[in-house]
Parts: C-alpha cells; structure tokens; sequence
C-alpha cells in the first residue's frame, strides 16, 4: 500500500527532518509557508532553515500523503496576503508527528544508555 493511503503512523517513519519540522510546525493551529519557515528557525535557535525549495517540496510530499492539508478558510483580504496558502495538520499528520517524537525519544533514551551520557531535555511546549 503506497504511503499515501495508509493509516499507520509507523509507515511513514522516519521523517525527513524538513517534513518534521513543518508537522511541528502545525501543531498548534493553520499558517502559511512564511510562517512555517519562521517558526521553524525560531524555535530552532536558527539551526534549522528551510529553504523555499525544501519547504514547498515537503509540504507537496506531506499533502500528497495525506498529514497536512490546505486550509479552505482564508484571513480577512485586508490583514493578508491572498496568495499565501494555509495549511494544517490532518488527524493522521497528527498521529505521525506523536510517533516519530516518541521514535526520537527512545533513539535518544538509547543513546544516552549506551553511552552513559545524560541528554538534558526541554519539556514539551503546549
């Protein structure tokens, strides 16, 4: 069954750093590339910049596999852009984005067992 019609999280793990990013991105409610690409550096600390390219590349890919979708609604023509195009997490997308944090987590879980070393984390925003 290709990607895009599957319902198992799993079947898309894992993502690609860009598409992670986005899906983070979403979590909290619709925004627009620019906004994506902003949050993106923010809460990175700026070492993650996604590029126009990467960033529209991977929101295609995302909405040919069914985690995000464009927005229907539309801000009032006055206060945006109207060619900008809204985007949000799906029910799946969501699904997809719990899995690969937890698949990270237990990546780093393991690496600090092995390794002895204690990674310090930030609790999660939200």
């Amino acid at each position: 069954m290709p990607k895009g019609q599957s319902q198992d999280p799993s079947e898309f793990l894992p993502l690609p750093t860009a598409s992670l990013h986005i899906l983070l991105a979403l979590r909290d409610g619709e925004k627009h590339g620019y906004a994506i690409m902003s949050e993106t550096e923010q809460v990175s600390g700026g070492s993650v910049k996604l590029g126009p390219g990467t960033l529209y590349g991977s929101i295609k890919r995302l909405v040919e596999d069914g985690l995000i979708q464009e927005s229907a609604a539309r801000p009032d023509p006055n206060l945006d852009d109207q060619r900008r195009r809204y985007y949000r997490l799906t029910g799946l997308g969501e699904q997809v984005r719990v899995a690969e944090v937890e698949r990270l987590r237990a990546l780093v879980e393991m690496a600090s067992s092995r390794t002895g070393t204690r990674f310090v984390t930030r609790p999660q925003e939200g």
